[in-house]
């Protein structure tokens, strides 16, 4: 994580450098070299600490900064939400609703699908119509940051509205919006 951290500052600063003479295309350096960094840490983690949440959120706080020339000092929620980043708490959840209904829908990796069970109840019930996953019952933090058991009880909250968009697309606009909703409403 600190390897990550110092990488994303060090471009930080490269890219500073470089907002005067390509300022049409920083959202894209961005994108590439540093959100690329964030995301990459939330693809390969579920359930991370609040401190490490936190360190991502400063990388992602300082990108938004350079991009929109805002100082230090200014509040940054009205940033993100002008720019339609989600919080590094939600893209985590996004990320994480993504590949469970990429496995759901046989677009994800066998594995994922294999370590997410469909709910069916023993009986006609009416939660039987609810697309829900069975949580795993596990007994420790590190249990609950697992991603068969924080990505079913993600799943599991969302709306039948959105599990079932018919494509990859529509699934992610809605669940965009679900999340940045949550985040700055």
């Amino acid at each position: 994580m600190k390897a990550i951290t110092k990488s994303a500052f060090y471009l930080h600063k490269s890219i500073a450098k470089l907002r005067g003479l390509m300022s049409c295309h920083l959202e894209k350096l961005i994108h590439a070299f540093i959100s690329s960094r964030v995301d990459y840490c939330n693809g390969l983690f579920t359930g991370l600490p609040k401190k490490t949440i936190k360190q991502l959120q400063v990388i992602q706080n300082a990108a938004a900064r350079i991009l929109t020339k805002t100082k230090r000092t200014d509040h940054i929620t009205p940033i993100l939400k002008s720019l339609h980043w989600l919080p590094v708490s939600h893209r985590i959840d996004f990320k994480a609703l993504l590949l469970v209904y990429k496995s759901a829908n046989g677009a994800g990796p066998k594995y994922l699908s294999d370590m997410l069970q469909q709910y069916t109840p023993s009986r006609p019930l009416r939660s039987q119509v609810k697309n829900l996953l069975v949580k795993p019952t596990v007994r420790t933090k590190n249990g609950e940051a697992a991603f068969s058991c924080y990505a079913a009880q993600l799943w599991n909250q969302l709306s039948d509205d959105i599990k079932k968009a018919p494509t990859v697309a529509s699934f992610k606009s809605r669940l965009k919006t679900k999340l940045f909703s949550d985040a700055f409403c």
